[in-house]
């Protein structure tokens, strides 16, 4: 039993529940780079030539319940030993028609089962769709962040650097605030920036570089972006039925496979009664082909039905439907594994979605108090009152609590993604 409601959805969050997950994110940009990522994906297209060849496996089923017709031709020419010799030909034409009659539905079975495999090939499909949205979506902000983290890279080095200046030229001016100390302090910081500022491009190149590859694009890593991420505007609302489940793709691929499996089964246990076949054949031959095609009359025909049965086969085919049965257990219990982890992710998302709501509060305070005490410390140098190392320890908090919010509010668009992609869609579609 699933629960009726999420155990961790905010109860002080009811209202209108919204439509379009890729809109929420409130990125416009990103509907433009994940339309290009579904039409040119290539992962995508082979999901899309699997789902032609499960609607082509219809066919397949479908014809295995309908009459087989065969039309053959041969030809033959024969020299005979006399002087002049003698040249004949001999053409034939047999025509043969077979009809299983499906008596106790073995056929009707299978073509279900292979209807049942094309539902599971489209959901297959749809959640290819949802993984690549979402992925493109995920790699589009991280690529966002990437372009954040670089610029806060070199703010951070041109801001050392003057400092680093500012110190050293104090310090041999005999300044009493400027120490030796606060001059490898400065140094180290400077050096420290720099193999920042090194790692963060290659950073923003690998960031570029997957969402190249994601929109069928090459991989030069020269994707350019916003260096502002998008603020979700709304929460999650409270009361999100647990039946949103049974949209999710996976899903719905899994519980296609029990049926499928189930006919299959029943198949597999039909296949022990007698089979019931109607067989016709015609054939006719003549010296002259015009003759043959235009004369029908002298086809000579010959009907039969059988009934066949295998009597012994080492018990085959009672072992093949037991085997049936238990591929039908084990979609089964695959189904009922697959839920639960469902129902983990959304349970996991929900949580991880109100503690990043938490930490921001708190990370937002300590940004401000650092940012205050950054130009603090720097008023309260220019005046002497404190040594240069309070200005540098100042500002490296400063630039790490910046930081930080870069990385949690990508966290929070990731972790509502995921949401997203845990739940099959948005909010308010239905089953």
């Amino acid at each position: 039993m699933t629960p009726e409601s999420w155990i961790s959805a905010s109860k002080a969050n009811e209202g209108k529940i919204k439509t379009g997950w890729l809109k929420s994110m409130n990125d416009p940009q990103l509907i433009k780079i994940t339309e290009e990522a579904l039409n040119n994906n290539h992962d995508l297209r082979i999901s899309a030539l699997l789902l032609q060849s499960a609607k082509e496996g219809t066919i397949i089923g479908r014809a295995a319940r309908l009459p087989s017709i065969n039309l053959g031709g041969s030809n033959s020419r024969s020299r005979s030993n006399q002087e002049p010799p003698n040249y004949s030909s001999n053409y034939g034409l047999t025509l043969a028609a077979s009809w299983e009659i499906d008596l106790w539905g073995r056929l009707k079975n299978l073509d279900r089962a292979q209807y049942e495999d094309l539902v599971a090939a489209r959901a297959d499909y749809e959640a290819a769709r949802l993984s690549l949205a979402a992925n493109t979506a995920k790699s589009w902000f991280n690529l966002i962040t990437a372009q954040q983290l670089l610029e806060l890279a070199e703010k951070t080095k041109k801001s050392y650097d003057a400092n680093y200046r500012i110190t050293e030229r104090n310090y041999k001016a005999g300044d009493v605030t400027a120490s030796p100390l606060a001059v490898q302090f400065a140094r180290n910081q400077v050096a420290s920036a720099e193999r920042n500022l090194i790692n963060r491009r290659l950073a923003r190149e690998e960031a570029a570089r997957t969402v190249e590859l994601l929109l069928g694009r090459y991989p030069r890593g020269e994707l350019q972006s916003g260096n502002t991420l998008p603020t979700l505007r709304e929460k999650v609302p409270a009361g999100i039925p647990s039946e949103m489940l049974l949209r999710r793709p996976d899903l719905v691929s899994a519980s296609a496979a029990i049926r499928a499996s189930a006919e299959r089964a029943n198949a597999s246990r039909k296949d022990l009664f007698p089979s019931f076949s109607l067989t016709g054949r015609g054939s006719t031959s003549s010296s002259k082909l015009d003759q043959l095609i235009l004369d029908p009359e002298a086809i000579a025909w010959s009907t039969a039905t059988s009934v066949a049965q295998t009597l012994f086969r080492s018990g085959a085919k009672k072992a093949s439907a037991r085997i049936a049965l238990q591929q039908n257990e084990r979609s089964i219990r695959r189904f009922s594994s697959q839920l639960l982890r469902a129902l983990r992710e959304v349970e996991s998302a929900l949580s991880t979605e109100r503690s990043l709501a938490e930490q921001t509060k708190f990370l937002t305070i300590e940004l401000r108090q650092a940012e205050l005490a950054e130009k603090q410390a720097s008023r309260d140098y220019s005046e002497g009152l404190v040594r240069i190392i309070s200005v540098l320890e100042a500002q490296r908090r400063a630039v790490a609590s910046r930081r930080a919010m870069i990385f949690l509010k990508n966290q929070r668009l990731q972790n509502r993604i995921d949401l997203h992609l845990a739940l099959g869609g948005d909010f308010k579609s239905a089953p």
